[in-house]
Order: structure tokens, then C-alpha cells, then sequence
């Protein structure tokens, strides 16, 4: 196609309808562009400067055409509106291959213009938002809790970062990302702004964050640093030094800078190959120069970076196949330095004056655009070009984002991506905190991420243990949890028969030789015995809990946190008793309710307790004589005290002790007592609770004391529960540790078995079993026998959780079985006598009913008992056999040899697969009993179906507080029997599996807060003493190495 614009209007009508009509002869798609430049240039006309056209044979019209002339570029520039210039030039370019060129003499030279195609980056962005918005649909749909969240934090209100912020916030409505508008104030610190960004990089809820720049702050504020605060895992500006850092060395599996990101798919719309194109980038800016260069680098063009110090820069640009300009400069680049059929991307978007413009301005590029067209073969207008594309990367950025989140959550619902930590196994099998020490346990913060909780779910306490916050419940809600065994055993010896180590060493197997998720849900043990006899609770050989130091002294602080809560009860309980004792009601009463600067108000907790004695106001002053005697006055019965104080240690002498003996207390004295830590009912409730408010309304409802009528008197009445739940607040949340294998651990909360129901705490299994998803499994624990442990994991537990079990691996040994069949008696500390260390069939033959009955109380709740035989090297083969074929005999759905405790994990691996197959099989749960029987048929219940016993024996004492106690609105509570852990009888002496015996009860108390009533049989301590020869004279701490010596 050819045109020659050289001559006035003084041409001849004739000429011009002749040019016209040969053009568009030539090309029919041509019409509209002549049209178009026609009206453009009235006082111009098309001259036919043109070959004669001749007819061919064929009767077409050709002609033989030379190059049309413009003499003057200024002048067509001048002349022809931009708008218009576009459009023909659209035109020309879709005509292209018809014709060689349009030929421009201009006094740049000679160009030729095979028709510039301008990239809109405006349909291009359309094009990917379409497909953003589909990406959306398929995270949804595989994870239907999953929307991918966008925060933009702008500081100050500049009105050019509002007017992008809406654009962005708008593009992400269309696709379907939530975006949050984070608006500081002008006033905004350094550090608030860093604050917040350290929020939202722990918010699950965003998986985008950017800092909306330039920051408009009356304070000095560190861009770069905020920038470099924002985590890479959520950088979709691409701005984070590291994500820069990534792409600088050619790895592209971080965020692309949004703008580079946006310039490279324009690039490639173009069908322009890079690899081998010279490539020129003016601007080496941190967001777009330097890393446009690094992107077409690592494209394989030949790249050159161009500067404010660049010399001979026109002639730089004029070898460019690809160029791309970035500095702010008003149209820069003239289109003579641009390389003929060049690929050009304009980043800058400047404002310059224009009189035409209502606004008196308009916006360009650093191209002179005009120019740039007849020259390049591609070129991206401005506005419309980078601009739209910088949002769309930024939408494409925050659904990569999200969907990498989704691809975790989907493979952790299979397997989590836990490296395990290999055991170096040794014989003989050394001690255990030989074998700890010799395995460095992983950083918590990466078992943290393995097992997928995020930084804001986890509080460090130093690098090999945390607390892992309730709020992973919160995220989780929706995902569905996992398989739950519960590890009970038969009755032990006074050495236990390793529960704890089976339960170890079972997860190391399921986790790293099954590659199935799983998580131990252990106790948290108590001091005294670790300081007395019994020793640790971490399991042993080379199926441990490490540290084990730290898991068996202080951890985190929990059981501490339980002694100062119960007694800060304890010394309001007795002060109360005190004061109202030596004080008028109407003194009483205003000491309770203070003139604060003349004026009195009731604290909540008083209103609540007004409300439980119907009296309905909240005017201090209103109050009549009657009322404020019955607020004022708890009339708690000195004589009818139950609750305790309590220690973290075995001392006898505080079995029972008389306080009040100083003169300042006026002979108001009284017998007590203290008891184990571990024994208070807050730990049982710490171990119950389900939430931060489940726990703060059963520790008020915990009764403490009785009246002088005979009513209970509550935590509550003494107004002591909030300060409780403060020193408990940290308490509720479990605490991460891992096995020596690297397998992670919950431990959390300690209540005894013989005398509280003996689990680890709800929140913790709750937890764990969103963590390993519905194909994991979490093993959590049973103290002592399934007689005790197991019946009130299920009967308690589990009624308080709503959560079924799917089955329970029973613990027994052949030491343990002997022992039952007649062997001599087991002593802590003392040699095992030769019966127990040779080959004796007979003996553990006679040992095995108490096994069977073990089993036979699992199985009453309907579902699989595995029975673990947990191997001892002095075992036969022959023992063995014998006790598998038994527990098979008598219903368990598999009995194996599990040899954890000298090969960790490997060595249960046959035990994983039975628990495997265990929990693949259908069950029917049921519990044993219904909580509307009367209290004295459920204590029956228990003592028949778990014990063997015939009948049951109440004193006068008790059936007396089972009365009051249903009188009072607490008979529908469940049982927690405390009893001898060494006997199914209440009687320690008493092995095997005796029947029809009969189970006295002498005592029974209340805990209301906790759940549960608790009927003691026989004489149960609450409060262990030390023996001759303690574990403290070999506990030592080394001074040179602070290393702690003698432990196990």
C-alpha cells in the first residue's frame, strides 16, 4: 500500500480520487484507513505517484508501485490527531502482507513501517483475570475453606495510592480474592508499621501482602526494610530482597516483581522470540529495571542495562530487538533511535501540560509514542500498556499464593513433608538419657512447619519446645480429623509396664517407617516422682520424648501455673473465712464493694454472684440489710472445707497439718492438708476444658467448701476466677516437643489416674487430630490399667470431648503376667527375682486372666484392642507365643511383639500395621454407662463390668454426700473412681483377676468444676512421700557442662 502526501489541495480532484480509488482497489481492507486519513488532512490529498496500473490476463488490476513520499513527519504529526494516527495505523498494519510498506522520508532517516501493533496490556490483563477467576474456582473447590486474601497497607492517604489502591481492591472483587484495605495514619511509627506487617505475615487468612508505596508518613520510615519485612512466602510484589535475590540467580519459584512480570507476557504476546534478541532495559530501578534485566537474562537475550550515566544511549537503543524503558522522563526515547520492527514496553507514565485537556494535562510514556509507532513492530501504548498488566501480575501472584497453600494443605491431608530423624541403635541398649543425648533434636520451629502450623500458632520456649495456640482450632474448624487410638494396659507392677514407651514408640513407627501422619498426646509428669522412685514419664530406650530433661522437670511451666492458681484459691478461701469472722456485715460489705472517688460499683464477678441469689440490681446503693448479709456473708462451715493446697513434690508431712497458728489470725485455726500438684482439680479441669471459656466456667463452678446450712460454696462466690484463669491463660495451650525419631509430641496437662480420671487434655488431642487430617492418627494415653485409665478416657473423656475412639492398644508384658500368676513380689529399685528373668510357661499362664479381663473391658465399648506385648530382653520366644495366642483367644483383633524400646520405631513397625488395620475396621462405640442412673448404681456399674467385683459396700458417710450431692443438682455427673492401680480389687495386694469380690467405698468427694464425682476405695494419698533412697541423690547438675546428671 501506497500513499504520497506531498501536495496542497491545488491538486486536482481528479488525481486524488484516483490515488484513493487504486488504493483501495489494491486492498479493500485499506478503505477505512484512507477514509480515515483523508478526513484527517483536509488541505492534503493522496497523490499517484504510482506506476501505471496495467490489466493482467487474468483481468485483475496491478500495479507496479514505488514508494510513496511524506515529506515532512512534523507536519503528519502536526496534523493528524493521535487517536486517529492509531487507528490507520492498525489499519496499515492489518493489511500488511499485502503490500511492502508505507515508506516515511522524515529527517530521521528512511523508515519502514510494516504496521506497529500496539499491545494492549489492558486486554491482556482482562485475558488473565479471566483465568485468574477460574484458578479461584479450583482452589475453592478442592479446598472449599480456602479464599485466596489480599492485604494492602498504605500509610497515609496520598490520593494517587487511593486511586490504585481501588483499582487493585476492584480487580481483586472480579476474581474473587478477598483484599483488605490496611489504612494507617500519617502518624504511623518504623515500628507500628513493622508491627502490622508481622500480624499479617502470621494471618493464614492473607496469602498476599503489599506495602502501597511511596509511604506517606510524618515519620522517618525505612522503605526497604518494610518491604524486606513482608515474608517472601507472601511477597506478591516480588520486592522482598530475597524474592529479588531469587530471580537475580535464575530461580524463578519465588514472586516475580509485579511490573518485570507484566513486561515479560507482553513480550512474549508478541510471538517475538527472546532467546538470542539484544535486549536494552533504560532504568535500573529496584522495581522494574534491575529485575526486568535479570528476567530477560535468564531468558537467554543479551541484555543491557542503561542509566542516567549511560553514554551514546540513542545508539545503544538502535541495536535493540527488545527494549524496555523505566526512568520517569517524559517521552524520552525519539522514535529515530529505535530499531525498525523493535519491540518496545513502556513503563514510565508521566504527566505532562496539554490545553486540550479539560484537565489542562494528559499522560505519556518515556517513548515519544507517536514517534515509536511507524518504527516498531510492537509498542505498548501509555495509559493502557504495563500499567493494567503490573495489577494483573499482582492478582496472578496472590493466587499462585493461595494455590501453593492449597497444594500443602491437600499433600499434608496424605502425608506431612516430615524429615525423620534416623536412630543410630547400639547394644547393649544404653541409658536412656545416654540415648537423648546422643540425638539432637530438629528445631521446634521446623517440626512446627512440617506438621503444618504457622508462626502466629507457636510460642517458643528456647529452640526444642513450644506452645502451640488454641487459634490452630479456630483455622482448622472445617478440616476433617483423623484416626484416634488410646494406649491403656493391664495392672502393672510397681515398675510400670511401658505404656508411655509403647505409645513412643508406636507414633515413631506410624510416622517414619508408615510415613502416616500421627502425633503422641502424652501427660505432662508430675516433679515428685521424677524426684522420688517411680522416675520419668518420657518413655525409654530408644522410643523417648526429648529433651527429656525438660520434659520431665519443669517444660513449660504448666503444673506451676496450676499450683499458684490453686492456691491463690486456697488463701482467699481461708481469708474470707477470717474477715467474716471478724467483721459487721455492713463493714464487710463496703471493704467488698469500695468508694472509688466517692462512688461504688460491683466488679462482673459480684454481679454474677447477685444474680445467683436472685437479687436483681446492680446500684451498690440499692441494696436492702437482708441483702447485703446474704452478699456479704459466704458462712463458709471451717469444718466443711474440701479444698487443698497443693505442691509440686513428695512430702509426706503435709498429709495433714494445722494452720491459723500464728496470733494475727486470731485462733481461728484448722486442720488441712496438702496435696499433689497434680491432684488438684484444676488440673483435672485443665485436662477437660475445651477452650479458654470452657475452662473459666468450670473453674468457677469448682465447690470448695460448704456453707454452715449445708450449700456449696463456689470458686466463683469468692470471686477468684478471673485471677485464676490469668495465671492459667498460657496453660490451656499445649506444648510441642518431638520423639527421638523427630515425630512430633503434645504434651499437655497431668492429672493423676488413681485419683483424677488420668489423660492428657482435650485441646491437645483436638489439635493433634486436625493436624494429621483425616487419614493420620493421633495416640493418646490411659494411666494405669484399662480398669481405671481407660474406663474414664471413656467415660469422661470422651463423653466431654464428643469424640470417639477407633481403638485402644492394650500394654502388657510377660514380667507383669508372671507376676499375676503367683511370681514374687516386684519392688522399685530392687533386683527382679529369677522367676522373672528365666523362661517360666506355667507361671505366666497363670498370669494371663488378668490379660484377658483387660481385654474383655475393651472390648465392652465396641471397639479393636491390639494388644501390644511389649518385648524385655530376658523373653522367650515360647512366652511370647503364649500370650498372643491367649489375647487372640479372648477377642483382641490382633496381639504383637512390639520391640520399640531397643529399636525405636522399627521395632513396632508390625504393631503400627495391626493399629493400621485396627482402625480400619468398622466400630460401634458405647459407653458403659448412662448419666441419668443414680449416682450409687453408677459407682456399681464401674465396680462389676471393669473390676469383676460382686457387690459394692457404702458407708453412712458416703451415702450421706451421694444424698447431698443429688439433692444439690450433681447426680447426673460421671464417675471418676480413685482406686489402687495395682489390683482390680481397692485392695494392692490382690493380683491376678479375681471375681464377685466386694469393692468398699469409704470416702467420696465432689468435682464440680471438673465433671465428675469421685468415690475413693480404700486409702488413696494424695500427697506421696519420698522413700529411704530417693533418685535426688543422684541427680546432679554439672557446673562446667550445665548438663543434668542422674537422670534415668
Amino acid at each position: 500500500m501506497i500513499a504520497d502526501v506531498v501536495r496542497p489541495r491545488s491538486c486536482s480532484a481528479h488525481n486524488r480520487g484516483c490515488a484513493i480509488a487504486m488504493l483501495r482497489r489494491r486492498c479493500p481492507l485499506a478503505v477505512a484507513a484512507t477514509s480515515t486519513l483523508t478526513r484527517a488532512l483536509p488541505e492534503f490529498q493522496f497523490h499517484p505517484r504510482l506506476a501505471r496500473a496495467r490489466t493482467p490476463n487474468d483481468g485483475t488490476t496491478r500495479s507496479s508501485t514505488s514508494p510513496a513520499l511524506i515529506e515532512s513527519e512534523a507536519t503528519l504529526r502536526t496534523l493528524v490527531p493521535r487517536k486517529l494516527l492509531e487507528l490507520l495505523l492498525r489499519k496499515l498494519g492489518d493489511i500488511r502482507g499485502h503490500a511492502p510498506a508505507i515508506r516515511i522520508r522524515t529527517e530521521y532517516g528512511d523508515n519502514m513501517l510494516s504496521g506497529a501493533k500496539i499491545l494492549s496490556g489492558t486486554d491482556v490483563a482482562k485475558e488473565i483475570r479471566e483465568k485468574l477467576k477460574k484458578d479461584v474456582a479450583d482452589i475453592r473447590r478442592q479446598v472449599p475453606t480456602l479464599v485466596p486474601g489480599l492485604a494492602i497497607v498504605q500509610v497515609g492517604g496520598r490520593e494517587d495510592s487511593n486511586v490504585y489502591i481501588r483499582m487493585k481492591i476492584k480487580a481483586a472483587e472480579e476474581i474473587g480474592i478477598y483484599a483488605e484495605h490496611v489504612q494507617l495514619p500519617r502518624t504511623t511509627t518504623q515500628d507500628e508499621l513493622l508491627a502490622t506487617v508481622k500480624r499479617l505475615n502470621e494471618d493464614p487468612c492473607f496469602h498476599g501482602i503489599i506495602v502501597q508505596m511511596p509511604l506517606d508518613s510524618e515519620t522517618p520510615i525505612d522503605a526497604h526494610l518494610i518491604t524486606d519485612a513482608v515474608s517472601p512466602e507472601k511477597d506478591v510484589d516480588g520486592l522482598n530482597t530475597i524474592n529479588e535475590g531469587r530471580v537475580a540467580t535464575g530461580d524463578m519459584s519465588g514472586f516475580l516483581p509485579c511490573t518485570p512480570n507484566g513486561c515479560m507476557e507482553l513480550i512474549k504476546r508478541t510471538g517475538t522470540p527472546i532467546a538470542g534478541s539484544y535486549a536494552v532495559v533504560i532504568g535500573r530501578s529496584k522495581i522494574v529495571g534491575t529485575p526486568m534485566s535479570e528476567l530477560l537474562k535468564w531468558h537467554d537475550a543479551t541484555v543491557t542495562v542503561c542509566h542516567s550515566k549511560t553514554k551514546n544511549l540513542n545508539l545503544l537503543i538502535k541495536k535493540a530487538d527488545i527494549l524496555v524503558v523505566a526512568v520517569g522522563r517524559p517521552e524520552m526515547v525519539r522514535g529515530a533511535w529505535i530499531k525498525p520492527g523493535a519491540v518496545v514496553i513502556d513503563c514510565g507514565i508521566n504527566s505532562i501540560p496539554d490545553p486540550t485537556k479539560k484537565s489542562g494535562q494528559r499522560l505519556v510514556g518515556d517513548v515519544k509514542y507517536e514517534e515509536a509507532l511507524p518504527v516498531a513492530a510492537h509498542v505498548t501504548p501509555v495509559p493502557g500498556g504495563v500499567g493494567p498488566m503490573t495489577v494483573a501480575m499482582l492478582m496472578q501472584n496472590t493466587v499462585q499464593s493461595a494455590q501453593r497453600v492449597a497444594r500443602r494443605l491437600i499433600e499434608m491431608e496424605f502425608r506431612w513433608c516430615l524429615k525423620p530423624l534416623p536412630l543410630k541403635l547400639t547394644e547393649p541398649v544404653p541409658s536412656d538419657i545416654d540415648i537423648a543425648r546422643a540425638q539432637e533434636p530438629k528445631d521446634v520451629t521446623v517440626l512446627a512447619q512440617e506438621i503444618g502450623l504457622i508462626p502466629s500458632e507457636v510460642s517458643l520456649y528456647g529452640t526444642k519446645k513450644a506452645k502451640v495456640s488454641l487459634k490452630v482450632l479456630d483455622r482448622l474448624q472445617y478440616e476433617d480429623n483423623g484416626k484416634y487410638v488410646v494406649v491403656a494396659g493391664i495392672t502393672p507392677t510397681p515398675l510400670g509396664e511401658g505404656k508411655s514407651t509403647t505409645l513412643v514408640g508406636l507414633v515413631q513407627a506410624l510416622t517414619a517407617h508408615k510415613r502416616c501422619n500421627s502425633i503422641a498426646c502424652l501427660r505432662q509428669p508430675s516433679q515428685g516422682p521424677t524426684f522420688g522412685i517411680k522416675g520419668g514419664a518420657a518413655g525409654g530406650g530408644y522410643s523417648q520424648v526429648i529433651p527429656m530433661e525438660d520434659f520431665n522437670l519443669h517444660l513449660t511451666g504448666d503444673i506451676h501455673a496450676v499450683t499458684a492458681a490453686n492456691n491463690l484459691l486456697a488463701a482467699q478461701l481461708d481469708a474470707r473465712i477470717f474477715h467474716e469472722a471478724t467483721q459487721t456485715d455492713q463493714a464487710l460489705y463496703e471493704r467488698l464493694v469500695p468508694a472509688i472517688k466517692g462512688s461504688r460499683k460491683f466488679a462482673p464477678i459480684q454481679l454474677r454472684r447477685l444474680k445467683r441469689l436472685g437479687i436483681d440490681k446492680t446500684d451498690p446503693y440499692t441494696l436492702t440489710v437482708d441483702e447485703i448479709r446474704r452478699f456479704a456473708r459466704l458462712n463458709i462451715d471451717p469444718h466443711n472445707v474440701v479444698w487443698t493446697r497443693v505442691l509440686d513434690v513428695n512430702d509426706r508431712y503435709l498429709r495433714k497439718i494445722t494452720i491459723g497458728l500464728s496470733p494475727t489470725e486470731k485462733n481461728l485455726t484448722r486442720d488441712t492438708s496438702f496435696a499433689i500438684s497434680v491432684s488438684s482439680e484444676i488440673m483435672a479441669i485443665l485436662a477437660l476444658a475445651t477452650s479458654l471459656e470452657d475452662m473459666k466456667q468450670r473453674l468457677a463452678k469448682m465447690v470448695v467448701a460448704f456453707d454452715k446450712t449445708g450449700n456449696p460454696v463456689t470458686a466463683d462466690d469468692l470471686g477468684v476466677t478471673g485471677s485464676m484463669m490469668v495465671l492459667l491463660k498460657d496453660a490451656i495451650e499445649p506444648t510441642l516437643m518431638q520423639t527421638l525419631e523427630g515425630t512430633p509430641v503434645l504434651v499437655h496437662a497431668g492429672p493423676f489416674a488413681n485419683i483424677a480420671h488420668g489423660c492428657s487434655s482435650i485441646v491437645a488431642d483436638d489439635i493433634a487430630m486436625k493436624l494429621v487430617g483425616k487419614r493420620g492418627y493421633v495416640v493418646t494415653e490411659a494411666g494405669f490399667g484399662s480398669d481405671i485409665g481407660m474406663e474414664k478416657f471413656f467415660n469422661i473423656k470422651c463423653r466431654a470431648s464428643g469424640k470417639v475412639p477407633n481403638a485402644v492398644v492394650l500394654v502388657t508384658t510377660v514380667r507383669a503376667l508372671k507376676m499375676h500368676g503367683g511370681g514374687p513380689i516386684v519392688t522399685a529399685g530392687a533386683p527382679l527375682r529369677r522367676e522373672y528373668v528365666t523362661e517360666n510357661l506355667e507361671l505366666l499362664e497363670r498370669g494371663l486372666p488378668n490379660l484377658l479381663k483387660h481385654v474383655e473391658n475393651g472390648l465392652k465399648y465396641g471397639i479393636p484392642v491390639v494388644v501390644a506385648i511389649n518385648a524385655h530382653s530376658s523373653d522367650t520366644p515360647a512366652e511370647h507365643e503364649l500370650v498372643r495366642t491367649a489375647a487372640k483367644a479372648a477377642g483382641a483383633f490382633e496381639a504383637i511383639v512390639s520391640n520399640h524400646w531397643a529399636k525405636g520405631g522399627e521395632g513396632a513397625a508390625e504393631l503400627a500395621q495391626a493399629v493400621i488395620d485396627a482402625c480400619n475396621r468398622p466400630a460401634e462405640f458405647k459407653l458403659l454407662y448412662e448419666l441419668d442412673l443414680s449416682i450409687e448404681d453408677k459407682i456399681a456399674k464401674i465396680a462389676k463390668e471393669m473390676y469383676g467385683a460382686g457387690t459394692i459396700e457404702l458407708n453412712s458417710k458416703v451415702r450421706d454426700a451421694i444424698r447431698l450431692y443429688t439433692e444439690k443438682g450433681f447426680g447426673k455427673l460421671p464417675i471418676c473412681m480413685a482406686k489402687t492401680s495395682m489390683s482390680l480389687t481397692g485392695d494392692a495386694s490382690v493380683k491376678g483377676a479375681p471375681k464377685d469380690f466386694k469393692l468398699v467405698i469409704n470416702d467420696i468427694c465432689l468435682s464440680a468444676g471438673a465433671g465428675f464425682i469421685v468415690p475413693m476405695c480404700g486409702e488413696i494419698s494424695k500427697m506421696p512421700g519420698l522413700p529411704t533412697r530417693p533418685s535426688i541423690f543422684d541427680i546432679d547438675l554439672n557446673t562446667e557442662t550445665g548438663e543434668i546428671e542422674g537422670l534415668f
